[in-house]
């Protein structure tokens, strides 16, 4: 979705996205704060209906559960990054929304409440907790038909609550608020209050979605980079105290020349 390759390849005409395949890990804490996201090429991808192998990692679908081997090198620091993520639906949405007027690019919450359990031996890290798995996926280059985007995801007593609100090219800005039950009964709700946050370092605008009658807190700033922020957040939702990851995209710093120059740093290509 992100790669400067990719891009690169598409101004000199049609290109492969199956050359352009990464696994995206990032692990934050005390104890361990590691990133990798290399590029590999086809030659190095296999895949079938319940897997997919990226180099030396590999995914695999059991039917009840996705089964993520985790074998990487982290950057800048090349430290070694192994470990096995076990992501348990309660249920499956095989519902997308379509996130512009043209049709071209839709979004799928397709585990919006799982159970996650994550064992690192690079670094030593064990936990388990709530999850969620969802997926992007269309038909031209993100930036083409989009500025930007705020993204939320709390979990409550109920289920989880979803906030996506994207800013068009064409004007054509949508706003989707989501309740999804352990079930995946999805329920359409009305869009939650807008506050805005705190710039990040690198004076992203955030904005998220909450109760009116609560502030809303960033905790902290998981990742802060050109055109991307992921933030862990503190509000009100429905009436519950919520913790919150949320993430701001601006897709407009993300096609700048010198962003793209950047980006090799962070994921490199093997």
């Amino acid at each position: 979705m992100f790669s400067p390759y990719y891009a690169w390849a598409r101004r000199r005409g049609p290109a492969d996205p199956e050359n352009h395949c990464a696994l995206n890990v990032a692990l934050y804490g005390e104890r361990a704060k590691r990133w990798a996201m290399t590029e590999r090429g086809r030659r190095a991808i296999t895949r079938d209906e319940e897997s997919l192998a990226i180099g030396p990692s590999r995914l695999a679908w059991t039917g009840r559960e996705l089964t993520i081997e985790i074998s990487e090198v982290s950057v800048p620091w090349p430290l070694p990054l192994r470990g096995k993520v076990r992501v348990v639906p309660t249920a499956l949405n095989e519902f997308a929304f379509t996130l512009d007027a043209e049709g071209r690019h839709r979004w799928q919450p397709i585990a919006p409440c799982c159970r996650v359990s994550v064992d690192f031996d690079h670094p030593d890290l064990h936990w388990r907790g709530d999850g969620y798995f969802d997926i992007n996926h269309g038909d031209a280059p993100l930036e083409r038909d989009f500025q930007s985007w705020q993204w939320s995801r709390a979990a409550t007593r109920t289920g989880t609550v979803i906030s996506y609100d994207t800013i068009a090219r064409d004007g054509a800005d949508k706003t989707i608020a989501l309740h999804v039950d352990p079930a995946a009964r999805l329920e359409r709700i009305a869009p939650l209050a807008e506050a805005p946050l705190r710039k990040t370092l690198w004076r992203i605008d955030r904005s998220a979605r909450a109760d009116v009658d609560a502030p809303v807190r960033v905790i902290s700033t998981l990742e802060d980079a050109p055109f991307y922020a992921r933030s862990h957040l503190a509000a009100r939702v429905r009436g519950e105290d919520v913790a919150i990851m949320h993430e701001s995209l601006s897709l407009d710093r993300f096609q700048m020349p010198i962003v793209q120059a950047m980006l090799p740093f962070r994921m490199p290509r093997w």
